[in-house]
């Protein structure tokens, strides 16, 4: 008897872990086939033939495919990069998060195998009889292994491991969206850092220019040739620079801050080695549309997300059908702990088990219509995931051609006030014009600049933001998807 009930134990274990991966064969394979609920298919989105504000004529190649080294020739803001995506403190927590997902997915799917466990107690009992009868003490110890499995003909867990899948995957591009956003994030305060630099060079150089302008009227007033407003507004024009210099001075380091935790580092002076009119901005094709859903990953996050809301609507629909199950159990008891599996008593079943539900108070349509809910919300958010995506490549593109013009115009408008300027130092040289008209000439010319500098800025920005935008940088060395 003992030996019958090993092998219908063993019987159990052996059918149970070898169904999942068999061939579907007959009735009982294709009810171990079925699963119930709708099959994923990805639903129907507009999308534009072209770009809106695309400079140039369509093309397939589009610089987001180029990794961010092609893409930003700064050795330094390489280095930045790199250093940020390998030791990123947001970036690692993503990665920890993504083998969180990956583990579930095992877990969801473990349900599909039988779970065999085991069982053992010791006791020590006396029983108190008549007086006729003495009293007794014994003792009993027991052993036993159980089996438990699941059928999955309605292919409930196969459901549930998909949607665990889809959320896994929907994790693994978070992270890729993480490393586009970093990348980015990166580049942005580098160039606004860089920005800062050319502003404060500006406000060293008004300072200087304001300071000979103090002396100047300094010197005519105390000789009686000029007021005390002048003296007291070329002061005026000093401490505002001071005051510009010290704002400017403090915004800096605050953005080496910023860098530096990005760095995942306490904060420290960042290295510079091209300045800002030096930054060279790349040709910026965009490729084609269609692209565009390949590459984002918060496009490919909402679709993984729409998956796994698939996957759950199955999953309610499997819960309304009855679970089938298969159970066994083998074990010995006896009253020493050596004699258990030597000559101690035996026990052992095996049993087929059928559940399912009659009446929850509409519990489970109720679950089904929010997973339907679901389902429709992660569409919406799917498309509109799409919409803002191409919105975002619309308005870097128009920035690009924008700023362009504008940074046109007020090149040519610094060079105009710098000509003023040297027109006017030359008049005062000569006699021919007062140093008020050399002040004014500077006060027009110093704000030019420092807004050339932040157009400067933007235009780099734009650039960045495209590339951002078109999903680029999310593909690194050895996490090439091919076929994908």
């Amino acid at each position: 008897m003992r030996r019958r009930a090993s092998v219908a134990v063993a019987a159990v274990v052996l059918f149970a872990g070898c169904a999942p991966t068999a061939e579907p064969r007959g009735l009982l394979g294709r009810l171990w086939h079925l699963e119930v609920g709708p099959n994923y298919r990805r639903p129907p989105v507009e999308t534009p033939d072209d770009f809106r504000g695309r400079i140039g004529p369509a093309d397939a190649a589009s610089f987001a495919d180029l990794p961010w080294w092609q893409v930003f020739a700064d050795p330094t803001l390489q280095d930045l990069v790199r250093g940020t995506l390998a030791d990123n403190y947001d970036l690692q927590s993503a990665v920890a998060r993504i083998e969180e997902a990956r583990a579930q997915v095992g877990v969801a799917a473990s349900d599909l195998y039988p779970h065999v466990g085991y069982q053992g107690s010791a006791e020590r009992e006396k029983i108190f009889f008549t007086p006729k009868f003495p009293s007794t003490t014994f003792n009993i110890f027991q052993g036993a292994f159980n089996v438990a499995w699941e059928i999955d003909i309605w292919g409930r867990i196969r459901r549930a491991t998909e949607a665990a899948r889809a959320q896994f995957l929907a994790t693994e591009e978070v992270r890729r969206g993480l490393v586009v956003t970093l990348v980015s994030d990166v580049a942005t305060d580098y160039f606004q850092l860089l920005e800062l630099d050319r502003e404060l060079a500006i406000a060293h150089e008004s300072a200087e220019t304001y300071q000979r302008t103090l002396d100047v009227f300094t010197q005519r007033y105390q000789g009686g040739t000029d007021t005390k407003i002048s003296v007291s507004r070329a002061e005026a024009n000093l401490q505002a620079s001071f005051a510009t210099i010290a704002s400017l001075a403090r915004q800096i380091v605050q953005q080496e801050d910023a860098i530096s935790v990005l760095l995942g580092t306490n904060p420290a002076p960042i290295e510079r080695s091209m300045p800002l009119v030096a930054q060279a901005t790349p040709v910026t094709p965009p490729g084609l549309t269609t692209d565009l859903l390949r590459r984002r990953p918060d496009i490919r996050q909402a679709e993984q997300n729409m998956i796994n809301a698939n996957a759950e609507v199955g999953v309610a629909v499997a819960n309304f059908f009855p679970t089938v199950g298969l159970s066994a159990l083998y074990g010995n008891a006896g009253s020493k702990i050596g004699n258990v599996f030597k000559n101690g008593a035996s026990v052992w079943n095996i049993a087929a088990n059928v559940s399912g539900p009659l009446f929850q108070g509409g519990r489970l349509i109720e679950s089904y219509n929010a997973q339907k809910a679901f389902w429709d919300e992660m569409i919406a958010q799917y498309s509109a995931t799409i919409v803002e995506a191409f919105r975002e490549v619309a308005d870097a593109l128009v920035a690009e051609t924008r700023l362009a013009e504008q940074r046109k115009a007020q090149e040519a408008q610094v060079a105009a006030l710098q000509e003023a300027l040297d027109l006017s130092l030359l008049r005062y040289k000569t006699g021919l014009a007062n140093y008020i008209e050399v002040l004014d000439a500077a006060q027009l010319l110093y704000p030019a600049e420092a807004a050339l500098a932040q157009t400067q800025r933007d235009q780099l920005l734009a650039v960045v933001n495209l590339y951002k935008a078109l999903g680029g940088g999310w593909e690194m060395p050895g996490e090439k998807v091919a076929g994908q």
